[in-house]
């Protein structure tokens, strides 16, 4: 089932808001998929879904040596019966504001603030497909 991205429906934005873990793939190198667990918030009215890495991860690197720096990806997460995807295009930001932005979302979405990292960083993706069922 298809989902406007800026205007989902109201059970799969509350299914986005539920805490859960979610994986994200991005292409390696070689084009083959890298599948990761990771913490995901979603902002449909930015159209934008934030993960919070460290710098030096192999997701972060997929991203940096991907052509322009941005790289198709796909967050999912899945509950019994209901799933979630969301897909578009990321890139990685390292300013303190995105950084902060991010590591808020992920603190109201999974009810912890995670410890400071200097090397965190953001992968940011702007989003252009939303499907599950929710």
């Amino acid at each position: 089932m298809s989902h406007d991205v800026f205007d989902p429906t109201p059970e799969y934005l509350a299914f986005w808001r539920e805490r859960h873990v979610c994986t994200l793939t991005t292409p390696r190198p070689d084009g083959t998929p890298h599948v990761v667990p990771v913490g995901v918030t979603y902002d449909p009215e930015a159209g934008l879904a934030r993960v919070i890495s460290n710098r030096h991860s192999k997701k972060v690197r997929n991203v940096l040596t991907a052509p322009d720096g941005t790289a198709r990806v796909a967050v999912c997460q899945m509950e019994g019966r209901r799933w979630a995807t969301l897909e578009g295009r990321a890139v990685v930001r390292t300013d303190e504001a995105s950084v902060a932005e991010a590591v808020a979302r992920y603190a109201q979405r999974y009810g912890r603030t995670p410890s400071p990292n200097p090397d965190r960083v953001v992968l940011e993706i702007t989003l252009d497909r939303a499907m599950g069922r929710a």
